[in-house]
């Protein structure tokens, strides 16, 4: 009986493993740490100039139609 009562604690009232959503809310901060440390190494003066370059490109190409 002390089992059963083990087992019943791993789950909320509704039913939810308690254990699955603790593996999801690690898996969801692993990948925000990710996120932020690529967003930390994009130039935001790299990705300006890159722009500049593309809208260059794409006015160029609409004044040859």
């Amino acid at each position: 009986m002390a089992n059963n009562n083990q087992q019943n604690q791993a789950k909320t009232a509704s039913g939810t493993s308690i254990q699955h959503v603790k593996q999801q809310n690690a898996q969801q901060n692993q990948q925000q740490q990710y996120g932020a440390e690529y967003a930390s190494e994009t130039s935001a003066q790299h990705v300006k100039q890159q722009n500049a370059q593309a809208e260059a490109k794409k006015n160029q190409q609409n004044q040859q139609y």
